[in-house]
């Protein structure tokens, strides 16, 4: 299927490993123009090499997307190399495993810093970018919230914080000067994913027998999902394709919310 984006230009914050990484690879597959941004820089360059393999033009920002000042200097970087941006992932956040299971126990400030991580960013570069998708009638903002977004559990931090980005993206959606502009706004909740050198990775390397039969007892498919398959998702919600999903909160879990 030709998703019809070739030639569009977006940024994927967060967009250098895991989830983001595998966004911005999936749609330079289909000829989209990608920007990321990351704090590491080394990451930057290896997912610029990646990118340009694929024979789209990349830019990489080095930036800290909790800080107000990083992420004007993102949007200004490639408002200033590209002119416009169709496409904007939200797909930075965390906090998951932040503080304490005890809430009692966990320092106040955890709630701030996974609000500002997950809401802010998205906050900001949405309200940023809108006006020049707006301008050429056409837009794709998805953010990538979390299983813990539409149904009750984990953290209450982090499950508030991913509420709140669902609830921003139905919100813009609603917005009549935005959507009849060709503007859409969905969010994709991911489960369980297995990426390298974060939680489940490590849980899995700690004890790979009593980690598989885990998986096998307590998820439906008997697995965790995988970065790429997310990305399809997100891919698909960005093409012209999808022009009626606008408000959708789409859960990337296989199945995961029903044992919840």
């Amino acid at each position: 299927m030709d998703l019809r984006i070739k030639g569009k230009y977006a940024l994927v914050t967060g967009g250098t490993h895991g989830i983001g990484k595998s966004i911005a690879l999936a749609l330079a597959e289909e000829g989209c123009n990608v920007a990321v941004c990351s704090r590491d820089p080394k990451r930057i360059k290896d997912t610029l090499r990646e990118l340009k393999l694929k024979n789209v033009d990349a830019l990489g920002i080095q930036a800290d997307v909790t800080l107000k000042k990083d992420i004007k200097k993102v949007v200004d970087n490639v408002i200033c190399k590209w002119k416009t941006i169709h496409i904007l992932i939200n797909n930075v956040g965390g906090g998951g495993r932040w503080g304490q299971e005890d809430i009692e126990k966990t320092d106040e400030n955890v709630w701030g810093e996974v609000f500002n991580k997950n809401v802010m960013s998205a906050v900001r570069f949405t309200t940023a970018l809108i006006p020049y998708m707006r301008k050429q009638k056409w837009g794709r903002v998805v953010t990538i919230t979390s299983v813990y977004g539409k149904e009750i559990g984990g953290r209450p931090w982090f499950n508030i914080a991913k509420v709140a980005q669902t609830v921003l993206m139905k919100n813009l959606a609603l917005k009549k000067d935005l959507v009849r502009n060709g503007i859409t706004f969905n969010s994709v909740a991911p489960g369980c994913i297995m990426i390298p050198d974060t939680g489940w990775d490590k849980e899995q390397r700690m004890n790979a027998s009593g980690f598989k039969k885990y998986v096998k007892e307590r998820f439906p498919l008997g697995r965790l999902g995988t970065p790429e398959e997310v990305a399809s998702i997100v891919t698909f919600l960005c093409s012209k394709q999808a022009s009626l999903l606008n408000g959708a909160s789409i859960s990337a879990d296989g199945g995961e919310a029903g044992i919840l």
